[in-house]
């Protein structure tokens, strides 16, 4: 079944929203939104990305945001509660979005860079 998140579930920073309401500018009109997924792997087990969908399954949840909507798969959420995505422009064109209060899973090598950057 289809379920509005709210920002307790997921939420995004103000630069990230700007940033991906730019980017939905540029897409085509089919994109029903970004779909957030995680996949196996990672320092805390678990990594997670961001792609554009045309697609809202009856198993999605969705927030709302101006311009644009975060799509959520059942599956992933659980791992996703409490995340805040944020865009990161550090100046010298290294630029990205970062998922920032990630729990810990366990898993992976247990020891990790600050930054997000791999494991040390």
């Amino acid at each position: 079944m289809l379920a509005a998140l709210t920002t307790k579930d997921l939420s995004l920073t103000s630069p990230a929203q700007s940033k991906m309401s730019e980017l939905f500018t540029q897409v085509e009109e089919s994109i029903q939104g970004v779909r957030v997924f995680a996949t196996p792997g990672g320092c805390s087990g678990i990594s997670f990305g961001m792609t554009f969908t045309d697609s809202i399954n009856d198993n999605d949840g969705v927030l709302d945001c101006a311009g644009f909507k975060v799509i959520v798969d059942d599956g992933t959420l659980p791992y996703l509660r409490g995340v805040e995505i944020d865009f990161v422009d550090r100046g010298d064109g290294a630029a990205t979005f970062v998922f920032n209060n990630l729990p810990s899973m366990g898993g992976g090598c247990g020891s990790c860079g600050s930054g997000g950057g791999g494991c040390g």
